[in-house]
């Protein structure tokens, strides 16, 4: 059966790459922290076919720095106790204190294509906690978006 359910999504995928625009950004995020870093990354660029140097000239391709751990940042004070704040009654939560980019945790409900990408607009990676579900759309979008995801059990 799940040879079939494999064979579902690959059509559900490209029904979707189909359907939606082709000019989305994409985003990619590069960890700059050494000069041999930053001279691979440049060593990437200038082997770029025509075409991804197009994109990258018109904005559909993006980079985005690695957001550096906590252990090596200094990190401004709250002002809040515990240093975490809640959005809306949606079940998102931004986690703070934990190593990586920030983290924004979403206790239950649907996490959609919009949690996605205010999620990668604001550099942050997503907690899922056990009640919420990841939509096909919003794994695609942060698999395109570089978005960090991971779940709690």
């Amino acid at each position: 059966m799940s040879d079939v359910g494999d064979e579902l999504r690959a059509l559900i995928r490209e029904v979707i790459r189909d359907v939606l625009p082709q000019d989305l950004p994409v985003s990619e995020t590069v960890n700059l922290s050494t000069d041999e870093d930053l001279a691979a990354f440049v060593a990437t660029l200038l082997d770029l076919d025509p075409q991804a140097r197009e994109d990258l000239r018109t904005g559909r391709k993006r980079f985005r720095l690695a957001v550096p751990s906590y252990s090596q940042t200094p990190q401004a004070p709250s002002a809040a106790p515990g240093g975490s704040g809640s959005h809306r009654s949606t079940g998102l939560t931004a986690v703070n204190g934990s190593a990586g980019p920030p983290a924004r945790r979403v206790e239950r409900g649907a996490v959609t294509e919009k949690v996605v990408r205010d999620a990668a607009r604001a550099g942050e990676r997503l907690v899922l906690g056990p009640r919420a579900v990841l939509t096909p759309l919003a794994s695609d979008r942060a698999r395109a978006s570089g978005v960090e995801i991971s779940r709690e059990r």
